[in-house]
């Protein structure tokens, strides 16, 4: 089964599209490599993508796309889809893909709410949300990625099993977070005695999580779908 695609408004769980120009270089990946692996603009069945992928993961707002290229570097046997509404990240993505020879990248450039809602019922085996933007004035807590309705529709799309990493560096998104998820009775955590500042073995740092930015140490939340 496979959800028509809706519009979501005006109201925007990311921030600006775009800081600065982009360079010649990745300019030209754009115009060049982008369009061959961009994702379909509408439903579409992710084992077409990349026929006999072993699975298929998601990363929801890539930034740079350092964590994501890493990522489908050590397993050039999954697909990794990932989708980011900043330009300047898409295009420093699409470097990190052309420099690294990477196969198994499919990109959506805009709203990550719009490509859940093509995917097919159970068909991702992982998904990764990194240092969502975090909206911590009160007031525009409603903008936040992590709301009720999105995380069922990611439970929808998560196969039974699947496992689904969150990790923000402002303490009260990782709380928001955390009541959110468990309140879906979809979702667990994958281990219960997991220390939440301690980044998992797999974990590959960004430049944005260097920068700390945020109002407490990095937190890692590990979920299960059950």
């Amino acid at each position: 089964m496979t959800h028509p695609q809706q519009p979501h408004g005006p109201l925007r769980s990311f921030g600006r599209l775009k800081s600065r120009p982009v360079k010649p270089r990745q300019q030209a990946l754009l115009d060049s490599l982008l369009p061959k692996i961009a994702l379909p603009t509408a439903a579409f069945q992710p084992q077409d993508l990349m026929p006999g992928a072993a699975e298929v993961w998601l990363e929801i707002g890539f930034g740079g796309g350092e964590h994501m290229a890493a990522q489908a570097g050590r397993r050039p046997d999954v697909l990794v889809i990932g989708a980011e509404p900043f330009v300047n990240g898409v295009a420093s993505a699409v470097r990190h893909v052309e420099e690294q020879g990477l196969k198994n990248v499919r990109i959506h450039e805009g709203d990550a709410r719009d490509l859940v809602d093509w995917l097919p019922d159970a068909s991702v085996d992982r998904l990764f949300i990194m240092f969502p933007d975090p909206w911590h004035k009160a007031r525009h807590n409603k903008r936040r990625l992590i709301q009720p309705a999105f995380v069922t529709e990611l439970a929808r799309v998560l196969k039974p099993g699947a496992a689904f990493r969150f990790a923000t560096d402002w303490a009260d998104y990782a709380e928001w977070t955390l009541e959110r998820v468990l309140a879906d009775p979809a979702f667990g955590f994958a281990d219960e005695t997991a220390d939440r500042n301690a980044a998992p073995a797999d974990h590959v740092t960004t430049r944005y999580e260097e920068k700390k930015l945020g109002d407490c140490a990095p937190v890692f939340l590990d979920f299960v779908r059950k």
